[in-house]
């Protein structure tokens, strides 16, 4: 067990509370940048907790659902079982049930129960100066180490004497930086290009400590952390196909940056960030790659999965995404003003009724009406977390062949959709087609919203588990608008059906000639922004020397193999990188010849390590030079290798 450094005032107020005192608050709120060990000190409270002899409730607030409802009967314990201690970390990830959770939630707690938040914001303001809370409630920021307790845990983690003043020059008090340095270790510390001051913390630090992996599988388990939302050993094992699953899950599992929840393990969010885009510039294709091996993965389990895990399964399918350009149009990510949907519920109908005509006037609302008698499985009702007030609504709806006649008298979109059928590819009996015909959220009506996020996710689940689904649709009003936000993902059929005073676009996607799978992958190849520039894993000294010893065991295939160049970027996406990177050294020394000046530099290299010349005196006379003029040109080509290579290693082949 790693050491545990300082808090001593936290951890004592928490044990006044778990002795009974009086006078001691009944919530703990910790807050805090990342890193600063907010984590850290909820997992030595609890450790205080259990030794105490109370029951633990502990949750992830990145894994907590969107309906209070889940959060509840996760928590149940809390309202049942006096003594119980609820732990909450990563608060700021569901701070959209904060209202609801100081107002309804807390207030039914069994007796003697405590409970610990933890986040990088403090709480609200009214929260802390509510006279009801005041005295019930403590809020600690954390704060970097001391200079002193920074040194502590150096010592505790056996990092040489004279290296450690190095190390807190660099890490500050930072503890997430404190502990990968004494994670890495001493061996790490020596190395100056690691320890530079000015680099990066987090990036040198990760990449002192994992710049270097075991194997090739070690490398790929690394890439499945950094893009999965969290990971079990079945995923990885699913995704790494013949690996030792066991084997790398448990060292993934061991290395101090890496969390563990019921759900599985992720990075420390400052450390996935980093690693992610570490990856993803030094090995694109390998990034790539196990993007949608990820994606093919959630898409299996998401056909098998039971109802309730659809969700949670579709969440970490689109989570693979988030920073693609195609969905930057069509979804926010947000969660603020967070929302959680309900089936429809009989008593939710006038409501219903009402948001309908306010938006989109009389003749829409009739059309609610109607669709909410005939499918009212079909719609969803839309809530508030932090006071329960719906604010919106959705309806999508399934419609076998043949139509209804009905429903194509009654909704002249639903009527349009058909006709599309019609003319493009008919409907077959036996198949249906899906729309989601209705998307009412009064105050963000028909622009990006979290309701929009959530119908868009259930109807992406929908076409993914169905079965003999044909078409799919979407309607928005503001067509010409839509049609730019959905471009690469749903065609404009051109139709514009009216309803009342308003004409709607209506956009398609034949499932029978994309599936799903083709569909999704749509989002993974879209060209992402270039992929800036980063910082070797050697420095530029490093990397020419690298070059250099490359050239000097060409013709030895084991010494190639064991060489520098081996560890940098340029190597990273080879299948086989020991011929791939012999291939990318011959043809970069040709290259060379294409500029005038380095005509006689690719001849002094090719001679020198390719022509199979026994000395340099050798390759000399082979290309009737004098020693010295052959020099003088070797030298240049060298220099103008290791230039073009570096520049490669930057910035990417």
């Amino acid at each position: 067990m790693r050491a545990f450094i300082g808090r001593d005032k936290e951890v004592g107020r928490f044990e006044e509370a778990l002795a009974g005192d009086p006078q001691a608050p009944f919530a703990f709120y910790v807050c805090g940048p990342g890193g600063i060990g907010k984590s850290t000190l909820l997992r030595r409270l609890a450790d205080h907790a259990r030794a105490a002899g109370r029951l633990l409730v502990e949750l992830d607030g990145r894994f907590v659902s969107r309906d209070p409802a889940d959060f509840e009967h996760a928590a149940g314990p809390f309202l049942d079982v006096p003594g119980t201690v609820l732990f909450v970390d990563s608060f700021e990830h569901c701070r959209w049930l904060e209202g609801w959770l100081w107002h309804h939630f807390l207030p039914r707690a069994a007796d003697d129960t405590l409970v610990v938040l933890a986040g990088r914001r403090a709480p609200q303001p009214q929260w802390t100066a509510d006279p009801a809370w005041s005295r019930l409630l403590h809020v600690t920021e954390l704060e970097p180490f001391s200079a002193e307790q920074a040194r502590s845990l150096l010592v505790a983690a056996q990092i040489r004497p004279e290296l450690r003043d190095r190390v807190l020059r660099f890490a500050g008090g930072n503890p997430l930086a404190l502990s990968l340095a004494a994670a890495a270790g001493s061996a790490g510390c020596s190395r100056e290009e690691i320890w530079a001051p000015s680099a990066d913390v987090l990036r040198t630090l990760l990449a002192g400590l994992i710049g270097e992996v075991p194997t090739a599988a070690h490398r790929r388990a690394l890439e499945v952390a950094a893009q999965a939302h969290s990971m079990s050993e079945e995923l990885l094992a699913a995704v790494l196909p013949g690996e030792d699953a066991h084997l790398l899950f448990s060292w993934l599992r061991d290395l101090p940056f890496m969390e563990s929840t019921h759900r599985g393990l992720h990075p420390h969010d400052a450390a996935r960030e980093t690693l992610a885009a570490d990856l993803r510039w030094r090995a694109p294709n390998s990034f790539a790659t196990m993007r949608r091996r990820l994606a093919d993965e959630y898409l299996r389990i998401l056909r098998e999965a039971p109802e309730e895990r659809v969700w949670t399964v579709t969440d970490e399918l689109f989570y693979l995404f988030r920073e693609g350009e195609t969905l930057a149009r069509l979804r926010t990510w947000s969660r603020e003003d967070e929302v959680h949907d309900r089936p429809l519920h009989p008593d939710d109908i006038d409501v219903v009724l009402r948001m309908a005509e306010e938006t989109e006037g009389a003749a829409s609302a009739e059309l609610v009406r109607y669709w909410a008698d005939r499918q009212p499985q079909a719609f969803s009702v839309y809530r508030l977390v932090s006071t329960g007030r719906i604010v919106a609504f959705t309806a999508r709806l399934a419609l076998p062949a043949p139509p209804d006649p009905q429903d194509l008298a009654t909704d002249p979109v639903v009527a349009a959709a058909w006709r599309f059928t019609d003319a493009a590819a008919p409907v077959s009996p036996g198949e249906h087609i899906g729309i989601s015909r209705f998307s009412i959220y009064p105050e963000r009506y028909q622009v990006p919203s979290r309701v929009i996020d959530l119908s868009s996710s259930r109807a992406h689940a929908e076409a993914a588990r169905a079965r003999g689904r044909a078409y799919g649709f979407a309607v928005f009003r503001d067509a010409e608008t839509w049609a730019e936000r959905v471009e690469g993902t749903l065609a404009d059929t051109g139709a514009r059906p009216r309803v009342g005073e308003h004409t709607y676009g209506l956009f398609s996607v034949d499932w029978r000639q994309v599936p799903v799978e083709t569909w999704l992958l749509r989002f993974i190849t879209a060209p992402d922004a270039p992929v800036p520039a980063g910082p070797s894993a050697l420095s530029r000294t490093a990397f020419d020397q690298a070059v250099r010893e490359a050239l000097a065991h060409w013709r030895d295939p084991s010494a190639f193999a064991a060489c520098a160049l081996m560890r940098t970027r340029l190597a990273a996406d080879f299948g086989d990188p020991v011929e791939e990177l012999r291939t990318l050294l011959r043809h970069a020394v040709d290259d060379l010849a294409q500029d005038p000046r380095g005509v006689r530099a690719c001849g002094a290299l090719t001679a020198g390590y390719f022509s199979g010349a026994p000395t340099q005196e050798a390759a000399a006379r082979r290309l009737g030079l004098p020693y010295g003029t052959y020099r003088r040109h070797l030298r240049q080509g060298l220099d103008m290798l290791c230039e073009a290579l570096w520049q490669q290693e930057l910035h990417g082949r």
